[in-house]
């Protein structure tokens, strides 16, 4: 069995650069064997995947020895012509040992390092926002596609149950709107706020807004293009930048593109075969037969290689590039694992040529760097496609940490992570706890991973968490947003998160914001770390070092130059000890602790020096 003492990805002594290597450059590679083994000889085979499997195999030779451990170190170049996943293993045979020694396969991530990635996001906080639900200034005449139903009271509960012969529509509005949010840009800069993630602004059928009827439109209940353009006005005077939701995988059936019910006259692929629209789509049988995203019928798959489409999309006058110009910063694309390679490229240079520091982030919820799907590898992560990706799989090691789990489970997830990842990709992720995707994390971390997850839907509709399970989600999503705003990437919080907005799943985590009844210590104290995020050099832009994964205690550091930041959690009942390197302040309550720092359980700190 190969031992990782020996080698480990993840440690910076082992593999030089952290992380993916761009094409071109040189990944050095060294291993630490104990001299009692004797002898040494190593080597490393490289598997090219993205060249079918072409092998080559280097020799690793000795270059030093001290204090009774050997160094063997080479320093392997990189094809400038490649991109994609090297597999590599390593063979070490020993003089003392009589077998040889294998490796697991590990992998190294090559990109394209030509690519200028903007920085921008992954410095500060980030801000999710289901439009419909955020602010309503005032009620909002009934408009738009479809017979919407508006609900009167902002208090409401959002619609869940099927109508009769319909079943779930999505049809109840709000009424929230772009000059609401407008309205509330003060509050979020007070938050430390530096970039808003809308989800759809688009004429749409639902409330949602994910089946898109207009991609030119805003809402008509959300406001106008003016109230668009005025909101990203007011929003970069504050430092605050906007990325928009883009849809582009599937539209509704209800749009100007395919138009099934009709709401958009006679035209439109499902009711005209000569629509200009026709080919956009993927017909088995016309009219009534097409694929759709998943099998829904109301979302029909657009034909992702058709030229007309992909330039109405990536044009020089298409929609990724005209909402830029009218104030965007940069798009989200969901569902990018849907997205051919190629269309992601196209929208990756449409965003450039309009705005060189535009961002693209894809949603994919697994490892993005090897993601494979539909049996095609995907190249997400290695350059010239998203600059970022939504950071599930921190979500995933960091929620299961707050409920029990080891530190070491965390620290090891992320350290894979972080030797995967390109850096410009590590560092830009979207790191969230909640999305409108998920159940509202106050909700699953005080009662949804107990038995009350098989709960019908009226009674996860009708449920009010007890006084104990609020505090037992409280704590536990104070030391989670601790580690979330210290940890590389864009801390992302999904509105009223911050304001101790409950619920389960869709609908019930899309309420309306509940402004006058929010929990303001939690708002107070998410404003805290979002202002130490936006003001610490250390927690921006640092290099992560772990300090502590035991059990219930961990504990990382920032550093940046002579900047240190330490964020640190004991999730244990008892108090932990945790040697720190200086003694050190607790940012978020003014608390000076030793060297030998004895934690109180159940708290989270976030460290500077004294």
């Amino acid at each position: 069995m190969f031992d990782p003492a020996i080698f480990d990805p993840a440690d910076p002594r082992c593999k030089s650069p952290a992380g993916g290597v761009a094409a071109g450059k040189s990944v050095t590679l060294s291993l630490y064997p104990p001299r009692s083994l004797g002898y040494l000889q190593a080597q490393v085979t490289f598997r090219y995947e993205q060249w079918d499997d072409y092998t080559e195999t280097h020799s690793i030779p000795w270059v030093d020895y001290d204090l009774g451990v050997d160094t063997f170190t080479a320093v392997i170049p990189i094809p400038a012509d490649y991109q994609g996943l090297i597999w590599y293993t390593i063979r070490t045979d020993f003089t003392n040992y009589p077998y040889s020694m294998e490796s697991e396969e590990f992998q190294l991530t090559v990109f394209d390092g030509r690519d200028k990635v903007p920085e921008w996001f992954g410095l500060g906080m980030c801000y999710q926002i289901f439009p419909d639900r955020f602010c309503r200034l005032s009620l909002p005449a009934v408009t738009g596609p479809g017979d919407r139903i508006l609900h009167p009271n902002w208090g409401d509960a959002p619609f869940y149950k099927p109508e009769p012969g319909r079943g779930v529509t999505n049809r109840d509005f709000f009424g929230g709107s772009l000059k609401g949010v407008e309205s509330k840009l003060d509050y979020l800069a007070g938050l430390g706020v530096e970039t808003i993630y809308f989800c759809p602004i688009f004429e749409a059928l639902e409330n949602h807004r994910y089946g898109t009827a207009d991609y030119e439109k805003v809402d008509p209940m959300l406001g106008t293009q003016r109230d668009f353009e005025r909101l990203c006005q007011a929003a970069h005077r504050r430092g605050i930048r906007i990325i928009l939701d883009g849809v582009f995988n599937h539209a509704g059936w209800a749009s100007r593109y395919f138009n099934a019910t009709g709401v958009y006259g006679e035209g439109g692929a499902a009711r005209d075969p000569n629509s200009p629209y026709h080919d956009w789509f993927l017909w088995e049988h016309w009219p009534d037969q097409y694929k759709s995203w998943w099998g829904f019928h109301t979302l029909p798959d657009f034909n992702k290689t058709n030229p007309d489409f992909l330039e109405y999309i990536c044009g020089e006058n298409g929609v990724i590039r005209t909402w830029l110009r009218r104030g965007a910063d940069g798009w989200r694309l969901d569902v990018a694992d849907e997205l051919p390679d190629e269309m992601v490229h196209l929208i990756h240079q449409a965003a450039r040529a309009e705005k060189p520091d535009a961002i693209i982030i894809g949603e994919v919820w697994e490892d993005g760097s090897n993601k494979t799907a539909y049996d095609i590898r995907r190249k997400h992560i290695w350059g010239g496609h998203c600059d970022g990706l939504m950071n599930y799989p921190l979500r995933t090691a960091l929620i299961s940490y707050l409920l029990g789990g080891d530190a070491r489970e965390f620290q090891d997830t992320m350290e894979t992570i972080r030797d995967h990842y390109p850096p410009f990709a590590f560092h830009n992720a979207m790191n969230a706890l909640g999305t409108h995707d998920t159940l509202r994390i106050l909700t699953f971390l005080g009662v949804a991973h107990d038995h009350k997850n098989d709960w019908t839907k009226d009674e996860r509709a009708a449920y009010v968490m007890t006084p104990q399970e609020r505090a037992q989600g409280l704590t536990r999503l104070k030391m989670g947003y601790v580690l979330l705003f210290a940890f590389p990437g864009a801390p992302t919080v999904y509105y009223g998160d911050e304001a101790g907005m409950t619920g389960f799943e869709d609908p019930f985590n899309r309420g309306p914001f509940p402004w006058g009844k929010e929990d303001k210590e939690l708002v107070t104290f998410v404003s805290t770390l979002g202002n130490l995020r936006k003001q610490n050099h250390a927690l921006r832009q640092g290099k992560i070092t772990y300090l502590a994964a035991d059990q219930g205690l961990l504990a990382f550091a920032r550093t940046y130059g002579r900047a240190t930041a330490i964020a640190a959690v004991n999730r244990d009942d008892q108090p932990r000890r945790l040697d720190l390197p200086f003694s050190a302040t607790d940012l978020l309550t003014g608390e000076v602790f030793p060297r030998e720092a004895l934690l109180p359980g159940g708290r989270a700190f976030l460290f500077g020096r004294s």
